[in-house]
C-alpha cells in the first residue's frame, strides 16, 4: 500500500529534496507551494521516475484560508494524507525596528498558525487510520532568542515547543511527531532574507540534499528532535551551558550583516 505525503514549501530546497526522497520510496505526493510552474515540473518529473501519483496544490500559506482550501481540495480529490510535512517557511532579518512588520506579520502566519491549522486537519484521519507521521520545521533558533532574528526564532520556538508536546498526547496512536532544526542551509532562504553576507551562511552551512537526507531518515525512525551535521549538534548542545549574554553575542555575530 503507498502512503500519502503531503509537503509544503515542496518546489525548492529541503521541501523539494524531500519530495525526491519520498518518491524515490515509492510514496505518492500532494506538493503544496506557491509557484505553479515548478511543482507542475517537479511533479512530472517524479511520476514519470518513480510510478507514483502526485497531486500539486498553488497556495500561499501566509493567508489563512489556505489549509482550510488545501485539506478541501485533497478530500475533494479523494486524497488521504498519511504523511504530513510542513516545511514551508521564510525569514525576514534584522533589526526588529528596521525590520518589515508585513513580512513578519506573514512569516508568523505560515510557520505557526497555517502549520497548527494543517495539522489540526489531518491529524483526525491519522488517527483514525492508526498511522501517520509529521514532520514539522524548526530550527537551530528554536532553542534561544536570537538578537537581529527575533519573530523567526520565536516561531520556530513554538514549532518546537508544539510539535513536543503534541508527539507526548500522541503516544499509543499510531501517530508521531518529529522536528527538524536545521541549521544555515543552501537554498534560497539566505538571499530572500537578504542573509547571504552574514558570517552564518558564509562559514556553516549544509547542502538541502544532506539536510533532507538526515530529516527523512530522522522521521522514518520516529525521532523527536532532528538537528542535522555536527557543527549544529555541537551549537545546540553548547545552549544550555552558555550564559545568555555570550549567546546574545554569539548570535549577533553570527547574523549581523558584513
Amino acid at each position: 500500500m503507498n502512503r500519502t505525503v503531503l509537503i509544503t514549501g515542496a518546489s525548492s530546497g529541503i521541501g523539494l529534496e524531500l519530495a525526491k526522497l519520498f518518491a524515490r520510496d515509492g510514496c505518492d505526493l500532494a506538493l503544496v507551494a506557491r509557484r505553479k510552474s515548478q511543482l507542475e515540473k517537479l511533479a512530472a518529473e517524479l511520476s514519470e521516475r518513480h510510478s507514483i501519483s502526485t497531486t500539486v496544490i498553488a497556495k500561499d500559506l501566509s493567508v489563512p484560508s489556505s489549509p482550510e482550501e488545501i485539506y478541501d481540495e485533497l478530500k475533494e480529490k479523494a486524497v488521504w494524507i498519511d504523511i504530513l510535512v510542513n516545511s514551508a517557511g521564510f525569514n525576514e532579518c534584522g533589526p526588529f525596528y528596521e525590520t518589515s512588520l508585513e513580512k513578519e506579520l506573514q512569516m508568523l502566519q505560515v510557520h505557526t498558525a497555517s502549520l497548527t491549522h494543517l495539522t489540526k486537519l489531518f491529524l483526525p484521519g491519522m488517527i483514525k487510520n492508526k498511522y501517520g507521521k509529521i514532520l514539522n520545521f524548526g530550527s537551530t533558533g528554536s532553542f534561544v532568542p536570537c538578537p537581529l532574528d527575533a519573530v523567526y526564532c520565536a516561531s520556530k520556538a513554538y514549532v518546537l515547543s508544539f510539535s513536543s508536546a503534541l508527539r507526548a498526547e500522541l503516544q499509543g496512536t499510531g501517530v508521531t511527531v518529529s522536528t527538524l532544526c536545521p541549521g544555515a542551509t543552501r537554498t534560497e532562504f539566505a538571499e530572500k532574507a537578504n542573509m547571504e553576507n552574514t558570517l552564518l551562511f558564509k562559514r556553516f552551512v549544509m547542502e538541502p540534499h544532506e539536510v533532507a537526507e538526515i530529516a527523512y531518515h530522522g522521521l522514518m525512525r520516529n525521532k523527536k528532535i532532528i538537528i542535522p551535521g555536527f557543527y549544529n549538534r555541537i551549537l545546540v548542545s553548547s545552549f544550555p551551558i552558555t550564559p545568555s549574554r555570550i549567546l546574545e553575542r554569539v548570535s549577533t555575530a553570527l547574523l549581523k550583516r558584513r
